[in-house]
């Protein structure tokens, strides 16, 4: 990761589909779907019945392009706030988001693409949606990491700060230059194999700087 002069203009490019990012196709193209180009910052607040409307859109592009998937509930791993996770093979599993963390479907694609284009090792495939106790789920795939070691949040306080990302609180970070925000960022969230990090599961998010 490496915070350069022209990086904001290639990460606007990245959310537009301007430009490409590893898996990024299908989610640069649903995101752009869903964008009414109403809002600049996925914090801003909207209302619950906006948040609806953008799903039934959502369910009709699912539809029209035939991307409702299937996935094993035997293979259950664990689950956090924001996923599921079901093991795929011993090279990857499956995460089932329904975008709780966001106030809208839109916010967590281009969470998506900003994790695959900073974390391109542990990058997200989306394979398509399932539903589950009423509620749409993103299906992506990961590669599965096996850690060796407990990871120090201190290095990755370190190489966050080398890339221009200052700690706010916890375990959340913010870069002024870019105006991004990434959270969440403990020690099950961030990985340690043979003393390297992998960020398997962050939650980005842009501000009015961005």
């Amino acid at each position: 990761m490496l915070v350069r002069i022209n990086l904001k203009d290639e990460l606007h490019n990245v959310i537009s589909g301007k430009s490409q990012v590893r898996y990024g196709g299908i989610i640069q193209t649903i995101a752009n779907y869903l964008d009414e180009g109403k809002r600049t910052s996925p914090k801003a607040e909207i209302s619950k019945q906006d948040k609806n409307q953008e799903t039934k859109k959502l369910e009709r592009y699912i539809e029209q392009n035939d991307l409702w998937v299937e996935i094993d509930l035997n293979q259950y791993v664990s689950e956090g706030a924001e996923q599921k996770v079901y093991l795929k093979d011993s090279e990857s599993v499956f995460k089932l988001n329904d975008a709780i963390y966001y106030s809208c479907w839109r916010d967590y694609f281009i969470n998506l693409l900003l994790h695959n284009f900073f974390f391109p090792d542990t990058a997200y495939k989306l394979i398509g949606f399932t539903k589950a106790e009423g509620s749409i789920f993103a299906v992506v795939e990961q590669a599965f990491v096996t850690l060796t070691e407990t990871t120090d949040l201190d290095q990755v306080e370190r190489f966050l700060s080398q890339n221009g990302f200052q700690k706010t609180k916890n375990n959340d970070y913010y870069n002024p230059i870019l105006g991004i925000i990434i959270e969440d960022l403990h020690d099950e969230n961030v990985l340690t194999k043979n003393n390297i990090l992998y960020f398997i599961d962050t939650v980005f998010y842009i501000t009015e700087n961005f």
